[in-house]
């Protein structure tokens, strides 16, 4: 319960950066679930107006519809003001490991195309390097998945193919499967990335290198926003006693 308290004071947090007329990334995940749930409050006690969202996730539309979020798409938009997601590990340069939930494609799409990306987590999604904690979740297509996992373990890495809660090949929104990829420590997450990119059968990584301008911190200490270019020196303080 500690955990929830914090995510859910994280993304309230990011959600007083909303201002009226802006479009909002939302993304998928138990912490953005709680700035979802914030920004249709705010909604209807008319504290907030004029902004609609770009949902990452199937799961995350029907939230959003829940909770009288008015929604929109790349048909209707181009540019994304303010994106708030969640993530699974974040670095000390606010690289991240994202896709526990399965939606990284849309979240990276929705990422790329936002002038601010707010990533909230609570203290335990912390890491000096990504790879201690989360394996990366990569999105290949069927016709390509035995082959994409082969070449993974061919790097060296230990490669699950990721099952839903029936034991049967977890699907993504776009009909695509999971490997989760456990490479260890991850030095150079840009490189890894890259890596993965040059495989015909993988659809994304979920490794988001560079993409985070801000992320905001929640511990038992108190809540810490980190910005891009000053993360290194101020996320030890969240570790010091």
């Amino acid at each position: 319960m500690v955990f929830e308290e914090l995510k859910r004071q994280a993304a309230i947090e990011a959600v007083k950066l909303v201002k009226p007329g802006m479009i909002i990334g939302l993304g998928t995940g138990s912490t953005a679930k709680y700035a979802i749930e914030e920004i249709g409050r705010l909604l209807r006690i008319r504290a907030l107006s004029d902004v609609a969202g770009v949902p990452s996730s199937k799961m995350t539309e029907i939230l959003a519809i829940q909770n009288s979020v008015p929604l929109t798409s790349f048909n209707e938009i181009k540019v994304i003001d303010l994106n708030i997601d969640g993530a699974d590990e974040v670095d000390t340069k606010l690289n991240l490991i994202k896709g526990g939930g399965g939606a990284l494609l849309k979240e990276k799409i929705i990422a790329q195309a936002s002038i601010q990306n707010i990533i909230i987590v609570d203290e335990s999604k912390l890491s000096p390097k990504l790879g201690f904690k989360w394996s990366v979740p990569v999105e290949v297509i069927p016709f390509a998945l035995e082959l994409e996992k082969s070449t993974f373990e061919g790097w060296g890495a230990k490669v699950k193919i990721r099952v839903d809660k029936n034991g049967k090949k977890f699907t993504t929104d776009s009909g695509n499967n999971i490997l989760d990829v456990n490479l260890g420590k991850i030095e150079d997450p840009f490189e890894i990335e890259s890596r993965f990119q040059k495989r015909a059968g993988v659809v994304e990584s979920g490794i988001f290198a560079g993409l985070t301008t801000d992320l905001i911190v929640a511990t038992t200490k108190g809540l810490f926003h980190l910005n891009k270019g000053d993360s290194d020196s101020k996320f030890h303080l969240i570790f010091k006693d």
